[in-house]
């Protein structure tokens, strides 16, 4: 389905409580708030390293849940591990990331702040502006970042994917090449991954909260969504 995203039904049937907060945007010029960007950034980076010391990260409420989907749809999540766990481990231990992109910058400020996994993902380079989340079939590729060649996923990975070229291998682990933001993007489908009972509420204060901090400081033209069992699309 064209300009859309998407939650295979058979996904629900291993996950019936994943839901997705989602945001399109168009933002025509991201740099006239990098500074405003970089401030919070900064400072989420230093709130969570200070307030996560001594804190189980994989034992909290959000990342526990993470690793129990991984696990229940065949992925070890210590072998690959989701990108909040991942995010999170790292600042808790340095304090520290590196500034990339506004865009990609505030979505990890988010990310930290409400413990969730948030996506960004090109939507000029997807076919048809559509993504979705599904299990892999024959002919799916995933090209890794910073190489330039395809590879073949296996069948029966859950992943985001556009039409055969995979997005996101090992559900929400890690970013194909050429569904990363760069300073040329300025066509955005955002995604923050959740489950209905644990932590939806989460997901749509951050999903409003990003949407409206993408209005305030771009004036991006945005229009959100919320996938889950009970509705599986999102129009846009």
């Amino acid at each position: 389905m064209n300009n859309s995203f998407s939650v295979e039904k058979k996904v629900f049937e291993v996950l019936p409580d994943y839901c997705v907060g989602v945001i399109r945007a168009s933002i025509p010029n991201k740099e006239g708030a990098a500074n405003a960007v970089s401030e919070l950034f900064r400072k989420e980076l230093q709130r969570f390293f200070h307030q996560s010391q001594g804190v189980a990260l994989r034992e909290t409420k959000n990342i526990s849940a993470y690793r129990s989907a991984l696990q229940k749809a065949g992925i070890n999540p210590n072998k690959f591990m989701c990108s909040i766990e991942a995010l999170s481990r790292r600042v808790q231990k340095s304090g520290v990331l590196p500034e990339i992109d506004p865009i990609v910058d505030l979505g990890n400020a988010i990310s930290l702040k409400y413990l969730l996994a948030v996506g960004a993902h090109d939507l000029a380079n997807a076919q048809e502006n559509s993504i979705a989340v599904r299990f892999s079939e024959a002919g799916d590729l995933f090209r890794p970042m910073g190489t330039l060649t395809d590879e073949a996923v296996p069948e029966g990975e859950l992943v985001y994917v556009s039409r055969h070229q995979v997005k996101t291998r090992r559900f929400i682990w890690r970013q194909s090449d050429d569904g990363k933001i760069t300073n040329l993007t300025t066509e955005y489908l955002i995604p923050l991954d959740g489950f209905i009972g644990t932590n939806d509420d989460d997901v749509i204060k951050a999903r409003d909260e990003f949407a409206s901090l993408l209005t305030e400081w771009f004036g991006a033209s945005v229009s959100t969504g919320f996938v889950s069992k009970e509705n599986n699309i999102f129009n846009f």
